[in-house]
């Protein structure tokens, strides 16, 4: 399991196809993962046309890896399948509610790392795309998803053109717990983020964003408050209307 030591990010893919069957294994394995119930409340949308890229690639920012790799995963909250079982089987569902949605997309989630972590195992790349909950309208309509089936995250895939520098990671006193929840005192805090802020990249970042410190970035640039408030309140809508 070393391999996952190594890993790093993809966003520069060959132009060369990914086999329907190599796929489709793929895809059988990351239904192996846990699921709550074996409901396995998730659909996964696969986009290989580029004029259905296209039509994604505004949702997600227009980042090219959208339209550049061969194969563009969709995984889907998706609770319209179970219901529409129990109510063909006389039985009364309660899946559109927010802690079904919660359940679904630890379903989901647990599906897409386990496909990612095999894509990777067979010399695949990938990239998640935190866009995904940014603009689900768009995805919904451009993938036409219907009630109770929402877009949690996507994921592009290819064969490698790009061997990037691994990104840092915090250390593992600065994520995991013993025993209960340990809250950081302010000298923890100081260790924990030391070698991030000492790296040139993030040193650069700061520099360019005419910033006092690198967590300046995230909160005025990257991630902005009101910008997180104004996608909250859409991405709360957009469940709505989904039937949430």
């Amino acid at each position: 399991m070393d391999f996952l030591k190594d890993r790093r990010t993809i966003r520069k893919y060959q132009q060369r196809d990914i086999p329907a069957d190599l796929l489709n294994d793929l895809l059988q394995m990351s239904f192996r993962a846990s699921t709550v119930g074996n409901m396995q409340v998730y659909s996964v949308i696969v986009t290989r046309n580029d004029e259905k890229k296209a039509q994604l690639s505004p949702a997600h920012y227009n980042q090219p890896m959208v339209k550049d790799a061969p194969v563009v995963l969709t995984f889907c909250v998706d609770l319209r399948r179970f219901t529409k079982w129990c109510e063909q089987r006389n039985a009364l569902p309660g899946y559109d509610n927010f802690e079904w949605f919660v359940t679904g997309a630890v379903d989901t989630l647990l599906a897409a790392q386990t496909f990612c972590v095999a894509a990777e195992r067979a010399g695949l790349g990938i990239c998640y795309l935190g866009t995904t909950t940014y603009n689900p309208q768009m995805i919904i309509d451009a993938l036409k998803l219907p009630e109770l089936v929402f877009p949690l995250t996507t994921v592009t895939v290819g064969w490698p053109a790009e061997l990037p520098e691994q990104v840092d990671r915090l250390p593992l006193e600065g994520v995991v717990h013993e025993e209960f929840y340990h809250d950081y005192t302010e000298e923890d805090i100081n260790h924990i983020y030391s070698y991030k802020e000492s790296l040139p990249e993030n040193l650069k970042f700061v520099l360019e964003n005419n910033k006092e410190t690198l967590a300046q970035v995230f909160t005025d640039i990257r991630y902005r408050k009101e910008d997180n408030e104004q996608m909250s309140k859409h991405l709360w809508e957009t469940l709505k209307k989904q039937g949430f």
